[in-house]
């Protein structure tokens, strides 16, 4: 009896000790900052909303109707109509999907490139490394929008032009990320222990070099759908965006420009909408960067 009691304490103990999964305690110490675990409420529900626009939405987003334009807000047109009398509500729902689905393929693109280029380059270094980081420098010497402007001026204004124009002109960032996590962790005793195993050079950056990488990489992640659905915004408030009728933020609150005096109410939902979904999302990454600093772990 007096074993058994003593193994069942020993067996509770052990579990009293266990660490919390890492996921778990990060989602953990996310939710106690409130200003994020809102932000991530309010961003999830604005996807929820985009990918339901077609449910949600009273009209079709290209729907005009001439006997309606630029009526100001009202029971039938929650925010409003435009100049053509469409209903703003519709286009601000969809141009959510477009936004946010060009913000997130954007940073997708310049994730995978740039990771894997800096991955490369932190992980052999010597001559591969200057290389790398030399092109790398070249890109980063041009501005991320004169870039992103370049290539959507040379090859279109597409849905696809303005994710790989965006997404290309924030490689660099990526590539210099995880090329300086990768030095800090490559000479570690777990990855001399692959090595001496045999693992090969595949393996050990992508399942023990770069898993060790995504706290950084994350945050970063967070911050550039953010900074990619403001380019994507710009680039279409000049006009080298998405064209109309498609829907999109930027686009919108360019044609409202012209009716700022006498009905500005049309571009208050747009404008509203960018910045609301980029304070979420910096809000979201220094949450993020908070929970998953090890150095605040209690």
């Amino acid at each position: 009896m007096a074993k058994a009691q003593k193994a069942g304490v020993g067996h509770d103990a052990g579990k009293v000790k266990r660490p919390h999964a890492r996921g778990g305690e990060t989602w953990r110490r996310l939710r106690k900052n409130n200003i994020a675990f809102i932000s991530l409420f309010i961003l999830i529900a604005l996807a929820v909303f985009a990918l339901l626009a077609d449910v949600i939405a009273p009209y079709p987003y290209s729907e005009q109707d001439p006997a309606s334009f630029l009526q100001t807000p009202s029971a039938a047109h929650i925010f409003g109509t435009d100049q053509y009398g469409r209903d703003i509500f519709s286009r601000v729902l969809y141009g959510a999907r477009i936004s946010l689905s060009v913000g997130f393929i954007a940073v997708g693109v310049a994730l995978v490139s740039g990771g894997l280029l800096g991955a490369i380059a932190g992980f052999y270094g010597g001559r591969v490394d200057n290389v790398i980081m030399r092109c790398m420098d070249i890109l980063l010497s041009i501005p991320s929008v004169l870039l992103a402007l370049a290539i959507v001026a040379a090859f279109g204004t597409s849905v696809i032009n303005l994710m790989f124009a965006t997404g290309i002109s924030t490689v660099p960032s990526y590539a210099r990320l995880v090329r300086s996590s990768i030095l800090s962790i490559k000479d570690q005793e777990f990855v001399e222990a692959a090595r001496a195993v045999g693992t090969s050079d595949a393996v050990i950056i992508t399942k023990h070099i770069l898993p060790n990488c995504l706290a950084p990489i994350l945050v970063q992640a967070t911050f550039g759908v953010a900074t990619a659905i403001l380019t994507v915004a710009g680039l279409s408030f000049v006009g080298l965006g998405l064209q109309p009728p498609i829907p999109e933020w930027g686009s919108m609150l360019s044609d409202a420009r012209i009716y700022i005096r006498d009905y500005a109410y049309m571009m208050v939902p747009p404008a509203v909408a960018i910045a609301l979904t980029v304070f979420c999302l910096n809000a979201l990454g220094d949450g993020l960067r908070d929970a998953l600093d090890p150095k605040l772990r209690d």
